[in-house]
């Protein structure tokens, strides 16, 4: 490198100001968390919604609220046709009505196809879960059948009170026959022996 060449970069950075230098980008850290971003469209509880969307599709479903809309029409039609010209807010044919009821019609159907949706989530759960228990419990009955029957193969090899008592018995007869001196055809078991000469023999 020429001293021309080098003279030209010390000057130039003599030149720098101090501050000018490009900062380095700062990387972000893994051990801690993103800050939160900006959402343009509202938040809300999927929950809460759904909880709420149940609550008016049971109301939509009951008698209180076939009254009550009946009520709201009747006075409605009633105070729209009575009353004075100035006070009519929906003269004939009630459009403001119908398009209230349209209104009426088009949120209601969303929330109650809604509120079906989580009944039949919380019945598949509720099917899966039938389905682990039914699982269990016939794995738990074959391994009963299992344990059953392996008591019975040894209960057929073990000696029963019954049979014990009957060999028990034919044991007693057999030693009453001895001590009587007569077997089990009734012959003696023993013979008599001659007393002269058991007399002999005791001298």
């Amino acid at each position: 490198m020429t001293p021309e060449r080098e003279g030209t970069r010390e000057g130039s950075r003599e030149r720098a100001p101090a501050g000018a230098t490009a900062a380095p980008r700062s990387r972000p850290r893994l051990d801690q968390p993103r800050p939160p971003r900006r959402r343009v469209l509202p938040e809300w509880d999927p929950d809460a919604f759904g909880r709420f969307s149940e609550r008016i599709a049971r109301f939509l479903g009951t008698g209180r609220f076939l009254v009550w809309m009946t009520f709201v029409i009747i006075a409605w039609v009633v105070w729209n046709v009575s009353a004075p010209r100035d006070l009519r807010f929906d003269q004939y044919p009630f459009i403001f009505l119908t398009l209230m009821l349209s209104l009426q019609a088009s949120y209601a159907a969303p929330l109650i196809l809604l509120a079906q949706n989580r009944q039949d989530d919380r019945d598949r759960v509720n099917l899966e879960q039938d389905r682990k228990q039914n699982e269990r419990s016939i794995a738990d009955t074959e391994y009963l059948t299992r344990e059953i029957a392996a008591l019975r193969i040894g209960l057929g090899e073990v000696a029963t009170r019954d049979w014990i008592r009957s060999e028990l018995q034919d044991i007693v007869k057999e030693l009453e026959e001895r001590v009587d001196g007569r077997g089990r055809d009734g012959h003696r078991v023993f013979p008599a022996e001659p007393s002269g000469a058991r007399d002999v023999d005791d001298r």
